[in-house]
């Protein structure tokens, strides 16, 4: 069983950056996947990025080329840098990993 928990999140200006963190425990870590949802208020869950156990990523075409997925399997947490951010990104921001997900963190891009 896999347990995960976020980090990073917060309020920030319209083109700033934040990066989450998502750190794993219960299994090793680089033997899985790991993938970003976000879900804002009023709308449903919605993907943003994976990472493979091998590194490769993959990005939805709201995000692709701002934001960037990466993983540290030493230390066994999963990241997203978050680049040029809008206020559409606002959301809440969660990991997932097997069928486990985190508690979530959040995302707030204002002035």
């Amino acid at each position: 069983q896999v347990q995960l928990v976020e980090s990073g999140g917060g309020l920030v200006q319209p083109g700033g950056s934040l990066r989450l963190s998502c750190a794993a425990s219960g299994r090793i870590f680089s033997d899985y996947g790991m993938t970003w949802y976000r879900q804002a208020p009023g709308k449903e869950r919605e993907w943003v990025a994976s990472i493979s156990s091998v590194g490769r990523t993959v990005y939805a075409d709201s995000v692709k080329g701002r934001f960037t997925i990466s993983r540290d399997n030493a230390k066994n947490t999963a990241y997203l840098q978050m680049n040029s951010l809008k206020p559409e990104d606002t959301a809440l921001y969660f990991c997932k990993a097997q069928n486990t997900w985190g508690q979530g963190t959040q995302v707030t891009v204002s002035s």
